[in-house]
C-alpha cells in the first residue's frame, strides 16, 4: 500500500522519513487486532494516526469513537466509559450505555489516557483481558468486542513510577507502540506545512497568501515549535490575517516567535553541533559544564603541585594557563617542548593558596545549578528523557548518568 495515497486521503503533510516510519507501522498493525499505544507530544497529530488503523481494519464498517479522557471530569468518566443503570447516581434519570458498548463491533480512541483515573484504569484493563465490563450501578456483566487504541503526550514510565498510572494496563496498551516524532525532528517538512497552511487559509478567506523571505524561511525551519504542528498552523493564520505585506521578512516573523534565539557567539557553535543550542538556556548549559571542569582542573593541578613539593614543575600548555590566571603569576618560561611550560614554585609563594577551598565551594555551586537546569529541563518536558536530553544539548545517557549521580 503506497504512502504517498495514505497520506492524500488523511490530510497528512510532510516527507520526513521519521513520518513515513510511522505511517508504515500503522498500515502494518492496522489488519492485525491488537491494541496501540501512540505517543508524541502535544500538537504533533496524534489523533489521525487511529484513524487510519480502524479504516484499514476489519472493522472499518464498525463503530469509531474517540475520547479526550482528559476532557471529562472524574466523577461520570465511568459513566461515559461503561454506561450507568437509571438510580445509580444523583441525576441518572434514565439507563444509559456506556462508549465501549456503542462502539461494539469498532473501534475506540482513547485520547489522553494516562488521564485516567486509577479506579477506571482497573476498569479498562478487564475490558481489555476479558471484553468484559459493568455498568456503574448494576451487577450485570456487558459484553463488547472493541479494538482500543490510546495516545497520551505524557511519559508514561514515569506515571507508572509515580503510582499514576498502573503497570499492567501499560503492557496491555502497549502491545505495538506508535511515536509520532516533533516538528523539529522532521524540520525538512516545516516549509511545506507553512505553504499548506498559508494557501489554505488564503483560499478559504479569500485573500492572497503570504510568503517568506529566505531569512524568514530560515528562522521558521530553526524555530523549536514546543506546540508542533498545531503551533504553526496557528501563527501562520495570525500572520496571514494581521501583515498587509504578504511578503514576511525575518524581522516580522520575530515579532510572532518571541522565545527565538540567534545565538551571537559563533565561537561556541564552532566547537559543537549548532543544533543543540536553540535556546539560551542550552547554551548556558553548555557554559556550566565547561566552567565546571575548568575549575576541577586548576584544583587538581593546585593540588598535586602542592603534593609534589619540586623546585619547579613542567605541565602541559592549558593547565599553564589556567595557573597564571588563577594565581595572576608570571608568564612561563618555554621549554623544548612548544606545548609544555614550567613554573617555578617560588611563583606561587604568597598566592593564597587556600583559593582552592573556593573552587570546591564553586564546584559545588556549580553542581546545584546543573541540577536545577536537569530538573528544569524534565519539568517541561513532563519527565521525557529523551526531550529533556535534546533541550540541554547532552546524550539520552548523560542525562540518565545525572540523573542517578544526582538522585533526581
Amino acid at each position: 500500500m503506497e504512502i504517498q495515497t495514505i497520506k492524500q486521503r488523511f490530510g497528512i503533510i510532510g516527507n520526513s522519513p521519521v513520518l513515513n516510519r510511522s505511517i508504515d507501522v500503522a498500515i502494518q498493525v492496522a489488519p492485525v487486532d491488537l491494541s496501540v499505544l501512540i505517543t508524541g507530544e502535544s500538537g504533533v497529530g496524534k489523533e489521525v494516526f487511529p484513524q487510519i488503523i480502524h479504516q484499514y481494519s476489519s472493522r472499518k464498517h464498525g463503530a469509531y469513537i474517540a475520547v479526550n479522557c482528559g476532557a471529562i471530569p472524574e466523577g461520570t468518566i465511568d459513566s461515559e466509559l461503561f454506561g450507568h443503570e437509571k438510580g445509580s447516581f444523583t441525576g441518572a434519570y434514565d439507563s444509559r450505555k456506556g462508549y465501549f458498548e456503542v462502539a461494539n463491533g469498532g473501534t475506540i480512541f482513547l485520547d489522553e489516557v494516562a488521564e485516567l483515573p486509577v479506579s477506571t484504569q482497573v476498569r479498562l484493563l478487564r475490558v481489555l483481558e476479558t471484553g468484559e465490563f459493568l455498568k456503574v450501578g448494576s451487577s450485570k456483566v456487558v459484553k463488547t468486542n472493541v479494538r482500543v487504541i490510546a495516545a497520551t503526550n505524557l511519559d508514561i514510565q514515569k506515571a507508572i513510577q509515580d503510582g499514576k498510572f498502573r503497570e499492567d494496563l501499560f503492557y496491555r496498551l502497549n502491545t505495538v507502540p506508535i511515536d509520532i516524532s516533533s516538528l523539529r525532528e522532521r524540520k525538512e517538512d516545516i516549509p511545506i506545512l507553512f505553504r499548506k497552511f498559508a494557501l489554505d487559509f488564503a483560499e478559504r478567506n479569500r485573500m492572497p497568501a503570504i510568503t517568506l523571505t529566505e531569512d524568514a524561511m530560515r528562522m521558521l525551519v530553526n524555530y523549536r515549535w514546543p506546540g508542533n504542528i498545531r503551533q504553526l498552523k496557528n501563527i501562520t493564520e495570525q500572520i496571514s490575517v494581521i501583515e498587509q505585506n504578504r511578503e514576511i521578512t525575518a524581522d516580522t516573523l520575530r515579532a510572532y516567535l518571541p522565545d527565538y534565539y540567534e545565538s551571537k557567539l559563533p565561537a561556541l557553535f564552532d566547537a559543537v553541533d549548532q543544533k543543540t543550542f536553540a535556546s539560551e538556556r542550552e547554551i548556558l548549559y553548555k557554559i556550566l559544564f565547561d566552567l565546571k571542569n575548568d575549575v576541577s582542573d586548576m584544583k587538581k593541578l593546585v593540588l598535586d603541585i602542592m603534593q609534589r613539593g619540586t623546585s619547579n614543575i613542567e605541565i602541559h600548555e592549558d593547565n599553564a594557563r589556567l595557573l597564571k590566571k588563577l594565581y595572576d603569576i608570571e608568564e612561563p618560561v618555554v621549554t623544548d617542548d612548544a606545548d609544555t611550560r614550567k613554573f617555578e614554585l617560588s611563583n606561587l609563594q604568597g598566592k593564597d593558596i587556600q583559593d582552592t577551598e573556593e573552587i570546591v565551594e564553586e564546584s559545588l555551586s556549580l553542581e546545584e545549578k546543573e541540577k536545577e537546569l536537569i530538573k528544569k529541563a524534565l519539568d517541561k518536558h513532563k519527565g521525557k528523557r529523551k526531550y529533556a536530553a535534546s533541550e540541554l544539548g547532552i546524550s539520552e545517557r548523560t542525562l540518565y548518568r545525572k540523573i542517578k549521580e544526582y538522585n533526581i
